[in-house]
This record gives C-alpha cells, structure tokens and sequence, in this order.
C-alpha cells in the first residue's frame, strides 16, 4: 500500500519563510484598507454543511467541493467560498444588526480544480461584502476599494495592474431569449467565458436572431468606452439597453475619478450564478489567472431567508503573494541583529539577555549551539553581525562577526 505521508495532496503546497512573509505582507495591507474604510471583521467556519452550499439553485456543483461528514453522519464541506457562510451569517446572527452591514474576511478557501488547471485548491482570502444601502453607492465603493486592493498588490508602484468589468444582467437576458435547457445554456455561458469563439460559434450554430448573434459577440466586446458604442446594437430589448446605459455610467464615474486602470468586458459572465449585477476581476502584472474577482449579488441571502441586495469581492492574497515575490529582487526574510550563546550553566541567564536586547529593539536569535564555535559558524552562514556571549552571572561579552 502507498504511503502519502511525504506529500502535500494535489492543488496545495507548503509556504516556507520568504512565501509566509509576502502573504502576511499583502494580508495586512488589504487589511489596512478595509479597517480604514470602517468595516469590520467576521470569520466563518471551516467547515460548513453541505446544504448551504446545495440549496435551490446550484451555485456549486457537488464536485467542486471537498466533501466529509460529521459525527452524527451529515454531509458536511470544506468552506468552498466566503460570500455564500456570509449570507447565512447574515440571514442568521446579524439577522436584527440595522442595515447597511459593511464585513471584512480574511480566510482560507478550498476548491476542487482541473488537475494542471494551475490553480490552488487552497488559498487564503481577503474580501469585502456591502450588504443593504444604496446599490449605486455601494457599487462604487466597492469598486474604488477593490482598485486600493489591486494598487495593493502592485509592488514595484508602476499601477500595473486593471480592473475589467461587465454586467452578468446581458447573458442571463439574452440566453432567456433562445429555448435552451440548464445544461446548454452553462455550456454557452462557459465558452463565452472561456472566450472560445470556434466552440461557441458551434453551440450557437442552431440558432439564428439578434440574441443569438449578441451572444456571439460578447467575447470580442472588450476594451474603452468604444465598447459601448459597439454593444448598443446587440441591445435587442429596453431592459438590455438600460443595463449597458447603467454600466456605462459607471465606467464614466470610475474614469472620471481619475481611475484609468480600467476596461469593459461584456464577455465577463461569471460561473457563480449569484451575481446579479455588475461583475469585476482585477488582475496583476505577472500572473495570467484573476487576482480579485467580485460583483452584485441582490437575491443570494434570500436563499436564507432574508431579502438583502450585497455586493462584494474578493483578493487571492497568495497569488498576489506569488507576484510580489516574482518582482522582489531580494529575499524578504531579514537576518536577526545579535544571536545570543549562553555558556553552559548560563541558559536562563541567556533568556534573560535576549529578552533585555528585544525590549530595546532588536530581534535576536537564542543560540541552541554546544560550542562558540558552532553558534558563530551558523551567525556567519545566516547573516547575523554579533553575537553576545553570556557567561554563568550573566556577564556579557559582545563579539563582531
């Protein structure tokens, strides 16, 4: 029988020293920006039942989720994805909190991936959820947040980074005009998405008419405001004309307020069937798959019981960990200023010193060496300049390295 005991399962990985500081690094910048816009924090379990990811609509299919069961026999989940324990958390204990809930996460997701998708099946979330208020303002807000998040990400300050957004409203309108089953409508929903212009011409090569021919089209409908003008004669209904006019007047605002790294993409029609509105992703220099990824969900919570409009996105933070180490010329790990070695009979004295050197500042390694010799061996190889010798009385001599 084979033996896993020295692997990691497919679609996860260790993070060693230098990957553990560029998360935490771009954690707490998210962070920053979030608690500086006064949300506050909610974490949600890791595990959760399987029904709340199974409810009357299939937001998620079975096989995309880590499945186990609990004690008493119930089919139970890995957390596949914050906004939906959100909504529960919503419908449920914040169910008499006044509205509009303004929630920050930051926590660990686990999806099942395509092997040699190059996706992780688990990675750390940072995210925001605007739930009740204004769908206007709160849009907005999310928006400009979400490019403070992308900015964020950015490390080397050259803004190489942008945000596309689309209008997930356009597919569901135009794919209700054609009489196609669940199962053909995700597969035109998937090659859309996908941009696969062959495939889709071939799933579509049944059906004439102006729907037929929009849905064509929305892949190539990428670019500036001239995407606008491009789209309006797809725009076959009074509801399809009024959802392009009102994302463009957002696109107008964003541009504007002077935020240039942005583009239209009416092919962006997500495969979380929640969204009912705008939808985003934001995207790195660097790393070719969507670092944030977003959008208006009116009717989710409801599926709980509670009618709340929210809209929200979320940051890969270890992709964008992944582009910050991709442009860091050095490594982020920094060496201790002083290893301190205790003489034999001298240990607590020696935790005491270390303790006195980080009460004024400085980082220090406690030396766990047999001899001097190895202790200022293994200073020189890390990096470390002094190494504080401490004798039985707690004398102290300080050596250069």
């Amino acid at each position: 029988m084979k033996r896993y005991d020295l692997l990691t399962p497919e679609g996860t990985r260790d993070l060693l020293f230098d990957e553990c500081i560029a998360k935490r690094i771009i954690e707490e910048r998210i962070r920053k920006i979030f608690t500086d816009y006064g949300y506050s924090e909610v974490v949600t379990p890791g595990l959760e039942f399987y029904d709340v990811f199974n409810g009357k609509v299939r937001y998620f299919p079975q096989e995309t989720m880590y499945k186990l069961v609990d004690g008493k026999n119930r089919m139970m989940v890995l957390r596949p994805d914050s906004t939906m324990p959100i909504a529960r958390l919503v419908a449920t204990r914040l169910r008499e909190e006044p509205l509009p809930l303004k929630l920050f996460y930051n926590q660990s997701i686990f999806m099942v991936n395509p092997k040699n998708s190059g996706r992780d099946d688990e990675f750390a979330q940072s995210g925001i959820e605007i739930l009740g208020g204004n769908r206007k303002a709160a849009d907005y807000e999310a928006l400009v947040i979400a490019v403070q998040a992308l900015s964020a990400c950015d490390d080397n300050g050259s803004d190489s980074f942008r945000l596309e957004i689309g209008e997930s409203s356009i597919f569901r309108l135009l794919i209700a005009q054609l009489d196609v089953d669940d199962e053909k409508s995700e597969l035109i929903q998937s090659l859309i998405e996908t941009k696969n212009y062959p495939a889709l011409n071939d799933a579509l090569s049944s059906f004439d008419g102006a729907a037929a021919d929009a849905l064509r089209a929305l892949p190539t409908l990428f670019g500036g405001a001239e995407v606008f003008e491009q789209a309006e004669k797809y725009m076959n209904t009074a509801e399809l004309k009024e959802k392009l006019s009102s994302l463009r007047e957002i696109y107008d605002g964003l541009k504007a307020a002077g935020i240039d790294e942005i583009k239209v993409d009416l092919g962006l029609v997500h495969k979380r069937n929640y969204y009912t509105g705008i939808i985003f992703r934001g995207y790195v220099e660097g790393y070719g798959l969507p670092v944030l990824s977003g959008g208006r969900y009116d009717t989710l919570i409801g599926d709980f019981g509670r009618s709340v409009p929210a809209v929200g996105f979320a940051v890969n933070v270890e992709a964008a960990a992944k582009v910050m180490l991709k442009n860091s010329d050095t490594s982020l790990t920094v060496a201790p200023d002083v290893l301190v070695y205790a003489e034999s009979g001298a240990e607590v004295d020696g935790l005491r010193h270390c303790a006195e050197l980080i009460k004024q500042g400085s980082t220090v390694l406690n030396s766990v060496f047999d001899t001097r010799e190895a202790a200022a061996s293994y200073a020189k190889s890390k990096g470390i300049r002094r190494m504080d010798i401490v004798t039985a009385g707690g004398a102290v001599t300080v050596k250069e390295i």
